[in-house]
């Protein structure tokens, strides 16, 4: 029975990707021979499109971007945040994804998902998959932007919004075994309770306690569109991954992704050329160097300090070797 039940859902499964990319490469054929492509330029592009598919079913709930684009929608990020906050009333009003604070003179910052309640609560979660040096302080900086950002100017400090934050790992951070960490502010030994309206929590996927919390955590480590359930989440998934809408987001998002990292990758690669450049640069001027101290008289070992190189190559200079090309 069970293996029959695992058989029609892994069926489904195969039938919802195949109409979303059956749909997806109709219209990209359509689109492409108005452009008057030849077939020849329309298969590459098929490939391509293919290949962006099989890429969104991989993406999780732990990578910030799919994340972000999942929680634009309010129901979702509603229900993650009545999971982490126990409160099952919390009602979301508005959510902000990929949300920029600029500072012309500071540091700015990108938030992963800000989302605003109807009592005027601020809930920040963001997904951290590597090795923070510092994540404490990580979230301080963060959080006195939005700070900034929220007060208005004039406003009184009391009018400061409840500042939520949940910051997400893949890892145990703090290697206790716990899914969730909150952080506990009182004024010394006294027991009570020191509240600025700041609260943190720290939560990871790492963790399987059983609780709801770990529940939740591992739906994010898969993000599987035939797992319905984490009720709006779990729709909100389904329709990134298979359905008409959600697949298009989805491969523009790829797309801004692909060509993010190439602007990197060519960035990266001019900076590489710089610094090749620099460096054969100052060989040949230092090889120069070597050479006119050689002719005043200078020992190997008096040029080699002169011009911060090593005796050896200072000798094979003289000995007649060229610098780097």
């Amino acid at each position: 029975m069970q293996q029959e039940r695992e058989a029609g859902i892994e069926k489904g499964r195969r039938i919802g990707l195949a109409e979303g990319e059956e749909h997806l490469l109709r219209r990209q054929v359509q689109k492409n021979l108005s452009r008057g492509m030849s077939i020849s330029e329309i298969a590459e592009v098929l490939d391509e499109t293919e290949e962006r598919i099989r890429e969104i079913q991989s993406f999780n709930l732990l990578s910030d971007v799919f994340m972000s684009v999942a929680l634009e929608d309010v129901p979702a990020c509603q229900h993650i945040l009545r999971i982490l906050t126990g409160i099952d009333d919390l009602e979301v009003k508005v959510v902000r994804t990929q949300y920029t604070i600029s500072r012309i003179k500071t540091h700015s910052v990108r938030l992963d998902a800000l989302a605003e309640t109807e009592k005027g609560k601020l809930y920040h979660i963001e997904i951290q998959r590597k090795d923070e040096i510092d994540p404490p302080k990580r979230i301080r900086y963060i959080g006195s932007l939005i700070d900034a950002e929220f007060l208005e100017k004039g406003a009184k400090y009391e009018e400061l919004p409840d500042r939520i934050h949940f910051y997400i790992s893949e890892k145990d951070i703090y290697h206790c075994g716990k899914v969730i960490y909150p952080v506990e502010k009182e004024l010394g030994s006294t027991g009570l309770p020191y509240d600025d309206g700041v609260h943190i929590f720290f939560v990871n996927a790492a963790v399987d306690d059983g609780s709801r919390i770990a529940k939740l955590m591992k739906y994010f480590k898969t993000a599987d569109p035939d797992d319905d359930s984490e009720g709006e989440l779990s729709k909100r998934v389904r329709y990134l991954k298979r359905e008409e809408g959600g697949v298009d987001i989805m491969c523009e998002v790829s797309e801004k992704i692909m060509e993010q990292g190439r602007k990197i990758g060519e960035e990266q690669g001019r900076k590489i050329g710089e610094e090749q450049g620099r460096k054969i640069g100052e060989e040949r001027k230092a090889h120069s160097t070597a050479l006119n101290l050689s002719r005043m008289g200078l020992t190997p070992e008096q040029i080699a300090s002169a011009v911060g190189e090593s005796l050896e190559q200072v000798k094979r200079w003289l000995a007649g070797a060229n610098p780097a090309k």
